[in-house]
């Protein structure tokens, strides 16, 4: 044996890698059972079918990781020792070995989860080799679901449920995740919408399909409808290839459309159709596409006013809405804003490598009280910005730098200074506006609900009065 398969099978052994093996012929069983007890000690051997049955069913009895098994036994088949394993455990890979005369069969047995099928006679070496495979199969499912938890907890680990509102949310949340229904997220800018949307992707059935996202305010509607529904070669100038959508990509997944309330009637026009249909064409095609993606949409509106604007179709409307699910801004549940301020100090200290291990009493006092416009994002970015520069292993009121001038005290209307030889509105709407920009790190998406705008609205503004970031892709310099 190879050092690598030495190292190999000591790992395996480590593991305690479960093998049944079941077959009439003894000298078989002898010779075979020895061979993979070698690399996987423990290996249990049965020498018929009823034996291999009460081993399988055995409840005491950790599941078998893989079972070796003859397909035709006395009493009991082998098809009827895969439909029990697999009952028992649906991860447990059967391989099935039958006289070339019975392959056929066999083979038929690989519809109900038979893992593979072994032709006998066949030498000892071959048949570990394709129990090894069967084993390794086993060992990458268990790395899968490992992943896939991590990522859940990951998910969940920043929805704090202390709230009344937040607890209704996550169960709902739970419950809607078993059903394909569009569910309407609706909620400040900052209140998570985003990570709810997660959340039920990730305990749906899709979990292991792609969880595709898109923001619709973020692209113009040509370009959002290329990206949405995708395109073939020569639908418009520039289009020299085909592309697949957003709507193919999350096809057995889940597609969160944020800001939905910012596409035009147009749009919402071809968006009602996949919703109602599951059916859609690319720009320039003929051919109908399906998809079966499963619908998220998310907005911070108030879609009543659209309605009655007129930028939201009402049967658009009732067609994403059809379970809602409310984000109350964090302001309105404060009970929440302990224990998220603990998660995130946390996590930025290990991230960062900072010695913060806790809040003071005036730094906690500071963040119940502070009215978080910016909702659950201003306050994760207030964190890691104190975790990144406090001074201490405390990080104190100081540290946060969180605005108090400028904002209406309870429900007094905002005063401002004016100078001696007056003011422009245009210099205050530009103050305004970079004050915005400035609290949200320039991310126009979250700027524009601070100053009651869309970001459509906000965009606009930023052009006709010339404001540039480096971090706006318009802005960089060409490489």
């Amino acid at each position: 044996m190879s050092g690598t398969a030495k190292l190999n099978a000591a790992i395996e052994a480590r593991h305690g890698v479960r093998i049944l093996l079941v077959d009439d012929d003894a000298v078989l069983r002898r010779d075979l059972g020895a061979a993979l007890d070698a690399r996987w000690p423990g290996v249990v051997c049965a020498s018929d079918g009823q034996e291999a049955m009460r081993l399988v069913s055995d409840r005491d009895r950790a599941p078998f990781h893989v079972v070796l098994s003859a397909m035709f036994l006395s009493g009991v088949d082998g098809v009827a020792i895969l439909r029990a394993a697999r009952e028992r455990e649906s991860d447990t890979a059967v391989v099935l070995m039958a006289s070339r005369d019975g392959v056929d069969s066999a083979v038929s047995a690989m519809s109900l989860g038979a893992y593979d099928v072994i032709a006998k006679p066949a030498a000892i070496d071959r048949i570990v080799l394709r129990v090894a495979r069967a084993v390794e199969h086993g060992r990458l499912l268990d790395e899968v679901k490992g992943l896939r938890d991590q990522v859940s907890t990951w998910r969940e680990d920043f929805i704090v449920a202390n709230s009344a509102s937040m607890r209704d949310i996550v169960e709902t949340a739970r419950s809607a995740a078993a059903v394909r229904a569009t569910v309407l997220l609706t909620g400040e800018t900052g209140t998570g919408k985003e990570v709810i949307a997660g959340l039920i992707h990730g305990h749906s059935p899709r979990a292991s399909g792609p969880f595709v996202k898109v923001n619709c305010a973020a692209l113009p509607e040509t370009l959002l409808e290329s990206e949405l529904f995708g395109h073939e070669r020569g639908a418009y100038t520039g289009a020299d290839q085909r592309r697949i959508g957003l709507f193919e990509r999350a096809s057995e997944g889940t597609l969160l459309l944020d800001e939905i309330a910012e596409t035009s009637p147009a749009t919402q026009v071809k968006l009602l159709r996949v919703l109602q249909d599951q059916e859609f064409y690319r720009l320039g095609g003929t051919e109908p596409l399906r998809t079966h993606a499963r619908i998220i949409a998310a907005t911070n509106r108030d879609l009543r006013s659209a309605l009655q604007d007129g930028s939201l179709r009402e049967d658009f409307y009732y067609r994403i809405n059809v379970i809602q699910l409310h984000l109350a801004p964090l302001r309105e549940r404060r009970e929440d804003i302990k224990l998220l301020a603990e998660r995130y100090r946390e996590r930025f200290a290990r991230e960062l490598g900072r010695p913060c291990t806790g809040f003071t009493g005036a730094a906690m006092d500071l963040m119940i009280g502070y009215p978080w416009p910016g909702n659950v994002r201003e306050l994760r970015n207030a964190i890691e910005r104190s975790v990144l520069l406090a001074q201490g292993t405390s990080i104190d009121s100081g540290d946060l730098h969180l605005a108090s001038a400028g904002r209406p005290a309870h429900g007094r209307e905002w005063q401002i200074d004016l100078p001696p030889d007056g003011l422009s509105l245009q210099t205050v709407e530009r103050a305004l506006v970079l004050a915005a920009l400035r609290r949200t790190g320039f991310v126009q998406k979250d700027a524009a609900p601070l100053i009651g705008v869309s970001q459509r609205k906000l965009n606009y503004m930023i052009a006709r009065m010339g404001i540039v970031h480096e971090s706006w892709r318009r802005n960089r310099e060409p490489n």
